[in-house]
């Protein structure tokens, strides 16, 4: 059997893919509704708009859920916490979501202008409102999360909802809410014509603006506002089955979570990925070409993602409250078995998430044109 110390380290790997591969899917479908209202002008604008993920949103959110299914298999202590913790922020995501399924079925119900609107603006909603409040629990990971463990590993939250929404969090929120709606609009580009298409192109351009922006505030704050960042005070053994309160961790030896930037310099890529990805979608959608800012709000995904993971690894959830509590990928991981079979099925059927998807899109690719959605008006959304 593969060692336990590999597992663990396969696992954080995994998961890390899967939320890329989320944030790189469903996030062109959330970001794409969230811009709706504002770059489709007319009824068959929107509506083309929608069409364009109609056939692959439900698809789509396979990857979230399998990341979702891959954190409570590989690290359950982490998926109790957070979930029970941030309960209300994740509740906010679940019935923001719920507007999504409901507004496509019933959205081109009614030919009633009032209705569509009112549907148009619970997409946009359903769109916006995860990938904001996404975006602040990663904020929040860096500045620690209020909760600590009894001697039993019973977890007590000691937070609220609205502490979750403090300046740097809500920074981090608005880089995520750019970064898919910029993904969201190059998707726009490469699948509508004409005026959704140029609207589109700015959206894409100005989002990618603010992300870059707002990115670079992000760095600059932990850098220089010296955030404090979590480590080991003294090494452990990573390949040992380890009890998450059996271990010292300070924080006074990590500034702005900076130290893997040092240790291992390749991760430095990572940062260099967002903004290169940011520029390139900054300049390809000021002259329309759609390939090159898909591209490049690509690069920005995942740039972003890898450079949060970097910068906490080993860290999965820090604690605020309890430094020594904070859950890390040696400690709050599942038993060698269960890595160790759950490897085996993630090489199954990861591929075959991989090989679906991808024939999805090829047998229902196209430019979506107000002609197609005129001559199929009642069998589109």
């Amino acid at each position: 059997m593969i060692e336990y110390e590999l597992l663990k380290v396969i696992w954080w790997v995994l998961v890390g893919v899967l939320l890329i591969g989320f944030a790189l899917t469903d996030g062109f479908d959330m970001g794409s509704m969230a811009l709706m209202p504002f770059v489709g002008k007319t009824d068959n604008e929107r509506r083309a708009a929608i069409n364009t993920i109609a056939p692959h949103w439900d698809g789509n959110q396979v990857w979230f859920i399998t990341a979702g299914g891959a954190l409570f298999a590989a690290w359950p202590m982490v998926y109790s916490v957070a979930f029970s913790g941030m309960y209300w922020a994740l509740l906010l995501v679940l019935f923001a979501l719920f507007l999504r399924p409901v507004g496509f079925d019933y959205r081109s119900k009614l030919e009633n202008t009032k209705w569509r609107n009112s549907w148009d603006w619970g997409l946009c909603i359903g769109g916006a409102v995860p990938a904001l409040v996404f975006g602040v629990a990663f904020g929040n990971l860096f500045l620690g999360i209020p909760f600590s463990l009894d001697s039993t590993l019973r977890s007590e939250y000691t937070g609220s909802f609205f502490a979750l929404l403090n300046p740097f969090a809500l920074v981090c929120g608005v880089v995520s809410l750019t970064m898919l709606c910029a993904h969201g609009g190059a998707w726009l580009m490469l699948r509508t014509d004409e005026a959704l298409k140029q609207r589109s192109a700015k959206a894409t351009q100005i989002m990618a603006i603010i992300f870059l922006i707002c990115f670079l505030v992000i760095g600059a704050w932990l850098y220089f506002g010296q955030v404090p960042g979590y480590s080991y005070a003294v090494a452990i053994d990573p390949n040992a089955a380890l009890n998450p309160l059996a271990k010292e961790v300070v924080t006074n030896s990590n500034p702005g979570w900076m130290n893997n930037y040092s240790t291992y310099p390749i991760t430095k890529v990572a940062p260099v990925l967002a903004i290169l990805g940011a520029i390139i979608a900054i300049v390809a959608s000021s002259k329309a070409k759609a390939g090159l800012s898909f591209t490049g709000t690509s690069l920005m995904i995942v740039g972003a993602i890898l450079t949060a993971g970097f910068a906490l690894f080993p860290f999965l959830l820090p604690s605020s409250i309890n430094p020594n509590s904070s859950l890390t990928m040696w400690d709050a991981v599942s038993s060698h078995l269960t890595l160790g079979v759950m490897t085996v099925a993630a090489c199954i059927f990861v591929p075959l998430i991989l090989i679906y998807t991808s024939w999805s899109y090829y047998k229902m690719w196209g430019v979506i044109t107000n002609k197609h959605i005129e001559s199929n008006s009642h069998s589109l959304y």
